[in-house]
């Protein structure tokens, strides 16, 4: 893929990623429901890691400069670059070389293990004990709950994603 088609493929979901994340999520001072990992996943998945994670960052810098929840905190943006991160490391097929659905699937499942788990759970918790004070297993304990809930909605629907727009991506993106 030419560097011009992944700019603009960047550009288009990193606002992808600031809709759904700022006007299309449901947020409280401890939980966040939203969405927004789907353009950092396929960002991960057809980018590769650094791209996913200057989106995942962007997206949370720009997000809550134009359209903030409260004040901005530096560790939010750490934690959305260590999930593009670890999403890009583990989803992105560097060589585009053909891969099973079951691998994928692994793939797919681990990586939403460790941004759900290590770094929604425990990181993003421990940022929140810093700004509010609150007890950290309290809030680990509120967020552990809807990270359970998140992971198999979101294995179910960037497996699907996938499989539908892999084609797509495939045929008018990678031809340069």
């Amino acid at each position: 893929m030419s560097k011009n088609k992944k700019i603009i493929l960047s550009a288009m979901l990193l606002a992808l990623l600031i809709v759904l994340s700022r006007f299309l999520s449901i947020e409280t001072q401890f939980l966040v429901l939203s969405f927004s990992f789907i353009p950092i996943m396929m960002s991960a998945i057809w980018l590769g890691p650094k791209y996913s994670m200057m989106i995942a960052a962007l997206g949370d810098l720009i997000g809550a400069l134009l359209f903030p929840f409260g004040a901005y905190f530096p560790g939010f943006t750490l934690s959305a670059a260590i999930s593009g991160l670890i999403y890009g490391l583990f989803l992105y097929n560097k060589n585009n070389a053909s891969i099973s659905n079951i691998k994928f699937l692994l793939k797919l499942i681990i990586s939403s293990i460790l941004v759900l788990g290590l770094v929604n759970i425990f990181i993003t918790s421990f940022w929140l004990h810093m700004l509010y004070g609150k007890a950290y297993l309290v809030i680990i304990s509120t967020r552990a709950v809807s990270q359970l809930i998140m992971l198999p909605i979101q294995v179910t629907i960037i497996y699907i994603l996938n499989k539908l727009l892999n084609p797509i991506f495939d045929k008018y993106l990678m031809q340069d």
